[in-house]
């Protein structure tokens, strides 16, 4: 049988980045969480952290804080069908992973009235939605979305909707380096905004137009303030429909080119045993999200 007050010193130690913080919040010092972790590492006969800036999970604590985000789960289940062997009190927290832009147009929308129904307090990950079943598979998040349809071992996926983005730029911005209509030639000289190492979208727009090779861009990990840049004539980048129909509408930002808008396929990724309350949340946004995307 696993000791969970060892699982839980891991857990805490990851969530929180850190053995002082990790131990803050179990109400331990931090040489007591270290001798937990040290124990759960002697039964196993291997390391589950990397003593590192922060701590990180090896691969064998990564499945252990896999099954810990799913016992989790089913134990509050348990709560709820057995009143009466746990009189704790509060909220349920739920840790999930998500791209900016969903967070910046549909989320709120989608989960705002589940949250209140269920009293449930989101802990929410941002991710580039090509990359967020990582923290999924790190053991780090109980679901995610993201764009990729294959899930990892012991999830599900499914598809929500899917979200386009459009390459925008300042009208200003495109007459200045545009004048006689935008060049696919000069197009790479051209400053981009791109979102982070990991954001491939503006790639793929310059792939689509038969545009190859490295281009310009500057780099800005904000969704809003990649709108911001793109309003201020800072540079031209692709961002999703629903966020700048606004500024669309009021001709602030234009289109680079017309016609060329990119598909970007949104999957919600949990846990297969991961007990009602992510049910639950999983069928709220197979019901609101498509409404919300179309």
């Amino acid at each position: 049988m696993l000791d969970y007050k060892l699982l839980a010193a891991l857990n805490a130690v990851i969530e929180h980045g850190g053995f002082e913080r990790g131990a803050a919040s179990l109400g331990l010092s931090q040489s007591a969480v270290s001798q937990r972790i040290k124990l759960l590492e002697s039964r196993l006969g291997t390391p589950v952290l990397v003593r590192m800036s922060p701590p990180q999970a090896t691969a064998a604590g990564q499945r252990l804080l896999n099954h810990v985000q799913q016992v989790r789960l089913l134990e509050r289940d348990l709560r709820t069908d057995l009143p009466a062997m746990d009189s704790r009190s509060g909220m349920s927290r739920l840790r999930v992973a998500l791209n900016a832009d969903s967070l910046a147009t549909w989320w709120a929308q989608a989960i705002s009235g589940w949250c209140s129904a269920e009293q449930v307090l989101l802990d929410m990950q941002v991710e580039d939605q090509d990359v967020g079943l990582r923290r999924m598979r790190n053991g780090e998040v109980a679901a995610c979305v993201c764009a990729t349809e294959q899930p990892v071992a012991g999830a599900r996926s499914l598809l929500l909707g899917h979200m386009p983005y459009l390459a925008v730029a300042n009208r200003e911005f495109i007459a200045r380096h545009f004048p006689d209509g935008v060049s696919m030639a000069q197009l790479p000289q051209v400053p981009a905004i791109v979102f982070g190492p990991d954001d491939q979208l503006q790639h793929r727009f310059l792939r689509q137009l038969g545009v190859t090779g490295e281009f310009e861009y500057h780099l800005c990990p904000s969704s809003e303030g990649f709108v911001r840049l793109l309003t201020a004539g800072v540079g031209w980048g692709m961002v999703p429909a629903l966020q700048v129909a606004t500024e669309l509408r009021s001709g602030v930002l234009c289109e680079l080119v017309p016609g060329q808008a990119q598909q970007v396929a949104l999957y919600w990724h949990y846990w297969r045993n991961g007990g009602q309350l992510l049910e639950g949340l999983t069928r709220e946004l197979a019901a609101r999200v498509p409404r919300l995307l179309a």
